[in-house]
Order: structure tokens, then sequence, then C-alpha cells
């Protein structure tokens, strides 16, 4: 039996969750799965993979994995937290495969490297590669970051570490139909527009500590400071300036220029423009 489990989030995954499942199945790893409410056969290949499941409401992300954490009897030292559309390199199954917790007694969480897909091409430059993800933990000392509205992070206290070899592969083909990203980022948007306001007016701080050189998540959160304090309306256009030239975004490819387009610029100022029409209802 590993020195680890896992727990996946899952809704309509039918077609996401055969592939996380089978990148994993040879590490002899106690498996969960945290539903909201799957209408299509995400559940029946939970039964037939004789896998634990549990329902929540979904909310947010960040709320859906702190319920997550407290539903299953977890029996092992650590955990690793997925998403349905990932799945595990064979490199980082070979790490997952000879790791032992007796090694690792001073470390609290690891940080996977991420490689993102979109529309089937690699998002390898524009700041998205490499992304370093803390997925792993020790059971009982991770928590879920809550005072974000849509990006969700795990915290530690104490030593993580980071694994640059072997990759966590995310590629969710439900966003391959532009109508289906959009829409889905139109949701985040609400969430992100609300969770700034907020932020303006003092009623959510950061739990992260935002230190430049610190770990990912400290170098994401001083990021994140820098990005509140620019003006509204002209971030946008020097985010995506800064991603095509600085980051090199250009390089991937007609397919990577679209995404950039839309989650560096397009989703960007609709939360400007949400952020500023709930500024004006308030007034």
């Amino acid at each position: 039996m590993a020195d680890f489990s896992f727990i996946i989030l899952t809704y309509n995954e039918e077609n996401h969750l055969p592939r996380l499942l089978n990148s994993i199945k040879d590490l002899a790893a106690e498996t969960f799965v945290f539903d909201s409410g799957s209408t299509d056969r995400t559940l029946e290949i939970c039964i037939n993979s004789n896998i634990e499941t549990a329902y929540h409401q979904f909310e947010n992300h960040p709320k859906q994995w702190n319920a997550a954490l407290k539903a299953f009897k977890i029996r092992t030292p650590w955990l690793i937290c997925l998403d349905a559309d990932q799945t595990v390199t064979p490199e980082l199954f070979f790490q997952l495969k000879n790791f032992r917790n007796s090694e690792h007694l001073q470390v609290k969480g690891i940080y996977f490297n991420r490689k993102n897909y979109f529309k089937g091409r690699w998002l390898r430059f524009g700041g998205y590669y490499p992304k370093y993800l803390l997925k792993m933990f020790r059971t009982g000392v991770g928590y879920s970051d809550l005072n974000e509205n849509m990006d969700h992070r795990f915290i530690v206290n104490g030593e993580t570490i980071v694994w640059k070899k072997g990759h966590i592969i995310e590629e969710n083909l439900k966003e391959n139909l532009i109508s289906f990203w959009i829409s889905k980022h139109n949701h985040y948007s609400d969430l992100v527009a609300f969770e700034e306001v907020e932020r303006m007016n003092n009623l959510r701080l950061q739990t992260v500590k935002p230190v430049f050189w610190g770990s990912p998540d400290e170098k994401t959160a001083w990021l994140k400071n820098v990005w509140w304090r620019l003006p509204l309306f002209l971030r946008p256009f020097l985010y995506f300036f800064y991603r095509m030239t600085f980051k090199l975004g250009f390089l991937d490819g007609k397919t990577g220029i679209l995404f950039h387009f839309l989650q560096g610029f397009w989703f960007r100022i609709i939360v400007d423009v949400k952020i500023n029409e709930i500024l004006k209802q308030k007034k």
C-alpha cells in the first residue's frame, strides 16, 4: 500500500476520469472521488472501480476542496489532490512509486510541475510553464485557501519541496468548445470581480505571505499584490503585452495566442468591467 491517497474532484467527468485513473492505477493508492452532482457516467465509473465517493454542492473550488478534505477517512500519512482533467505522467508516476514517508519526515508539502494544454496544444510559453502547484501534503496538515474565490491552492505550515521532474498534465477536453470556455470564465469573472471589490474594502486578506523569492505560492501572492495596485482597464493590456513579449507567448502558435488572448486579456477586461459596475452600484 502506498504512503499516500488520492482525492479527485469531479463533475460530469466521464471523458476525463478514466484517463486519470489509468495513469495512477498501478500506484496501489487508495482513491476517493468528491463529486458535485454529475449526471453522466462519472459515478458509474467510480462504482465499477470500487472508489468511495461523496457529494457536495459546488460553490467555488476553494470551498469544494475544503469540504473534500473533511469528507473522507484518510488512513495514509500523505494526500494528493487532483482535478479530474489532470493526469500523472510516467516520470511523476515513477517518483510517486518510489516515494517513502520515512525519507520525507521533515517535509510537509510537495509541489508538482504542471503542463497545461488547450485545444491539444501544450502552453509552453506566456508564463504558463513551468507552473508549480502544491498538490501533495501531509494528511491533516494541508488546507484549502478560502480567501480566494476562483484560484484554489493548498497551504501547509512547514517545509515544502518542489519536484521539477515529472508532471501533471492538465487538459480539459470540454474547453475544446470555445462556447464552454467562455461560459465557464464568464462565471469565474463574477467570482473574481466580487473578490477584488472585497479586497478593496479590506474585507478579504491574503493567506499566503507575498514574497517574490519565496515558494511558488508566495511569489504568486506577490504578483497578485502588484496586479491589484494597477489601474482598472489598463492592466489587461499590460498583462497581455507582457505575456506575448517578455514571456514569449507568441511562440505558442495560433492556438496558444488564442488562449493567451482569452485568458490573459478577454477574461481580465471582463473582470474589470464587472468591478466597475459593482463600484457604481454601491455608489
